[in-house]
């Protein structure tokens, strides 16, 4: 019997983690992309790459014949000021029987000045990009799509330590906190999913602790050996865009119906697992 086989439409920093999960549990990893670089750097990892732009037509076909040919379907790319890039693509496809996930995010809920965000609680996106993400979820939750809305992403590569080699910046708000999530307990909780196909409708993926970033920026460099980092006041005047609008909503974000639905439990329960085991496995 062959492997059963998975798309991930895009293949940034969670979809790579998702291919290693799926690709150990057994599956046949097929990852699409844009980039002929990308492509070959799917192929290196032992996956199959679709070359596709889904913004012309040759493109669109290679992208609805990979969707017929898979078991299960994860779209991982963000919808850009246009919309969502993979739903004028596959919008002819029958993904009837077939998995569906969708990568969203927690930004979906808003500000909830430091109150708790829960699956069952309505989307009230405050900004451009979360409102996009909003309507994204709505056009695959119609076509059966299960939703993870993830919180802030780190993992390998891509966490505290990096921006303090960086010499990120860091700001103090006061009451400002946010939820985080380890990209491998992403992965996980993707996979379960899958084992589950009865669980359906949206999944907040973030640790149980909610801090703040001072905290999380200090942890990193008492693990790391270096001095803490500068911290300053929070001005939106010397803040970046990015920064402005991450500090602009401040929520605590629930796992209940996660960990009730699929029998989650994230590896690393807060940041300072999960920074140890970043360090622990540098090279």
């Amino acid at each position: 019997m062959s492997a059963r086989s998975i798309t991930l439409y895009g293949f940034g920093f969670t979809a790579r983690a998702i291919a290693r999960r799926m690709h150990e549990d057994g599956w046949r990893v097929v990852a699409t992309t844009r980039s002929s670089e990308q492509a070959h750097a799917i192929a290196a990892s032992g996956y199959e790459p679709v070359l596709a732009d889904p913004a012309d037509a040759s493109g669109c076909q290679a992208l609805q014949d990979a969707a017929r040919a898979s078991d299960a379907l994860v779209l991982c790319a963000p919808p850009g000021e246009g919309g969502d890039p993979f739903q004028p693509a596959l919008a002819s496809v029958d993904l009837g029987g077939k998995w569906l996930g969708y990568l969203s995010t927690t930004g979906v809920y808003g500000d909830r000045q430091g109150g708790w965000a829960f699956e069952y609680d309505a989307p009230t996106p405050g900004q451009d990009r979360s409102i996009r993400r909003a309507h994204a979820e709505a056009h695959w939750l119609d076509r059966g799509a299960r939703l993870f809305r993830l919180a802030g992403i780190y993992g390998p590569g891509r966490s505290a330590f990096d921006r303090l080699e960086a010499e990120k910046t860091v700001f103090d708000k006061p009451g400002h906190v946010f939820c985080r999530v380890h990209v491998d307990d992403i992965a996980q909780a993707v996979s379960r999913a899958i084992a589950r196909p009865d669980a359906s409708g949206a999944f907040n993926l973030a640790d149980d602790w909610p801090d703040t970033q001072p905290n999380v920026m200090t942890g990193a460099a008492q693990i790391a050996g270096r001095p803490a980092p500068h911290i300053e006041p929070f001005d939106p005047q010397n803040a970046t865009r990015m920064q402005a609008s991450f500090y602009a909503e401040c929520r605590r974000v629930s796992n209940a119906r996660t960990k009730a639905a699929l029998g989650w439990r994230p590896r690393y329960p807060s940041w300072r697992e999960g920074l140890q085991a970043i360090w622990d496995q540098r090279d």
